[in-house]
């Protein structure tokens, strides 16, 4: 029913890359043990920070942001850095 409605009013879905795995767990490197075990309620400040990153494809380039929590304010800060590719 959906694909006859679709095809009718000419809709067609965008198809999306397929999900690539980009973590190699089959090594022997140093593997840093898991200090907060999902335990994110800290009691004072500076006790606990966790952070991450990404990346975003823009058109002057590739933005990097970072984000920084203490997870007792509850509060981020982010910091971005853009490139210029060459």
């Amino acid at each position: 029913m959906v694909r006859s409605i679709k095809e009718q009013h000419g809709i067609k879905c965008r198809r999306h890359k397929r999900f690539k795995v980009t973590t190699d767990s089959n090594h022997n490197k140093l593997v840093y043990p898991n200090v907060l075990d999902q335990q994110f309620d800290a009691k004072r400040p500076n006790e606990s920070w966790v952070s991450d990153i990404t990346y975003i494809w823009t058109n002057e380039g590739w933005l990097y942001l970072a984000g920084v929590k203490d997870l007792y304010q509850r509060a981020g800060r982010l910091r971005y850095q853009q490139t210029h590719d060459c």
